[in-house]
């Protein structure tokens, strides 16, 4: 994952979510270069809401879960 797509969620989310641990965990539709499908990513970061912990293509996501 870029740096901007990782952003991109942080300032866009469709849903935010706060781990046990401190880490908050961010949901965001995204395009990834050369794919023609938006695709859910998730950006985990620390407990300041900015530091980057983790991302991925959350596979699982379903929008109705909370």
């Amino acid at each position: 994952m870029t740096s901007e797509l990782c952003i991109h969620v942080l300032k866009n989310p469709l849903r935010r979510d706060h781990q046990a641990d401190g880490r908050i965990r961010h949901w965001g539709k995204v395009m990834l270069p050369n794919d023609h499908k938006e695709r859910i990513l998730r950006v985990v970061t620390l407990d300041d809401g900015v530091t980057l912990h983790n991302a991925f293509i959350d596979r699982n996501y379903r929008e109705n879960e909370k």
